[in-house]
C-alpha cells in the first residue's frame, strides 16, 4: 500500500516537488546515518550515508552547466559529497552534521524559490 502511494505521489509530482522530495530523502538518510554512528551500528550508518551520497550525485548529474548557478551548485554538491564520504569513513559526526546543514539549507532555498515562483502571476501590464 505504501509503495503504491509513494509511486503515485512520485508520478503526479511537479519537478519542484520531486526535487524537494529528494532533498527530504537526503536529509532523512543523513539523520539515519548519524543515528547509526551514535549507536555504533556502522552498517546502518554506511547504508544511509551512501543513500544520501547517491541523491547528491543525482543532483550533480542533473545540473544544466549552461546555467551560471550550476557551477556554484556543482562546487557545493561536491563539497557535500566530500563531507559525507569522509564522515562515513571516519565515523565523524561533525562532518556529517556539516553536510546535513548544507543539505537542509539548500532544501529551504529551493522550497522558497518554488513558493515565490508559484506566487508570481503573469501580468498583462507592460512597463
Amino acid at each position: 500500500m505504501r509503495n503504491t502511494y509513494t509511486q503515485n505521489t512520485t508520478l503526479t509530482s511537479t519537478p519542484n516537488q520531486l526535487l524537494l522530495m529528494l532533498y527530504d530523502g537526503a536529509i532523512r538518510f543523513c539523520k539515519l546515518g548519524i543515528e547509526g554512528i551514535e549507536s555504533n551500528n556502522y552498517e546502518l550508518a554506511n547504508t544511509n550515508l551512501c543513500k544520501a551520497q547517491a541523491i547528491i550525485y543525482e543532483f550533480i548529474s542533473s545540473l544544466d552547466m549552461k546555467q551560471p548557478v550550476s557551477k556554484d551548485l556543482l562546487v557545493m554538491y561536491e563539497y557535500i559529497i566530500h563531507l559525507l564520504v569522509q564522515g562515513n569513513v571516519k565515523k565523524d559526526l561533525i562532518l556529517i552534521t556539516e553536510a546535513l546543514g548544507y543539505i537542509e539549507e539548500l532544501r529551504e532555498t529551493w522550497a522558497e524559490a518554488s513558493r515565490l515562483a508559484g506566487s508570481m502571476k503573469p501580468s498583462n501590464h507592460y512597463v
